[in-house]
């Protein structure tokens, strides 16, 4: 009889983890209007980004930009949305965004759609992202611009890191020579 539990239990688990998304279900806008589907990220880590190109914090662009130029490509990939949800420190439209991170901070990875993160409605990725239920690793809270989540090559999540965590702390560094 135990060992029938058992098999029902470990089934049963596996069930469970069948259920939740990765990031390589979803597929969202990019910046200039393009379809993108995540599972062209298969095999890559990715590190997800909320921006706001006024906010104090945007100045880690560039540093997002140096972690891209030193690391991206075959096996790490940095996705940006930007949102005005935190203090409307975005208020411009995908264009004006567009323009703003490419010429003043040089940004060549992956630009977002803007995006809602907040409220009732928030873009599926970040519903995903911030909900153990839905994602099956972690509750991470949006709390302002700049906040970092680590996507395995599997398209798990892996972790959340504060706002003020810089693009280039030791725990992100470390995560990408793992």
């Amino acid at each position: 009889m135990k060992y029938y539990f058992f098999v029902i239990t470990i089934l049963f688990s596996f069930q469970i983890t069948a259920q939740h998304k990765t990031l390589h279900d979803f597929k969202a806008t990019t910046i200039d209007g393009k379809k993108f589907d995540f599972s062209t990220l298969k095999g890559k880590k990715v590190l997800i980004v909320n921006t706001a190109s006024e906010c104090s914090l945007a100045p880690q662009f560039k540093k997002l930009q140096e972690l891209y130029e030193e690391y991206g490509g075959d096996d790490f990939e940095i996705i940006a949305f930007p949102s005005n949800d935190f203090g409307k420190q975005e208020p411009g439209n995908n264009k004006q965004i567009f323009e703003v991170c490419t010429k003043k901070y040089e940004i060549t990875f992956q630009m977002m759609e803007k995006i809602k993160i907040k409220g009732n409605n928030p873009h599926p990725i970040y519903k995903w992202l911030t909900s153990s239920e839905e994602n099956g690793t972690l509750e991470a809270k949006v709390t302002w611009n700049y906040q970092k989540f680590l996507i395995d090559e599997n398209g798990l999540v892996v972790d959340a890191l504060s706002p003020i965590s810089s693009p280039k702390s030791n725990r992100i560094l470390e995560w990408l020579m793992e």
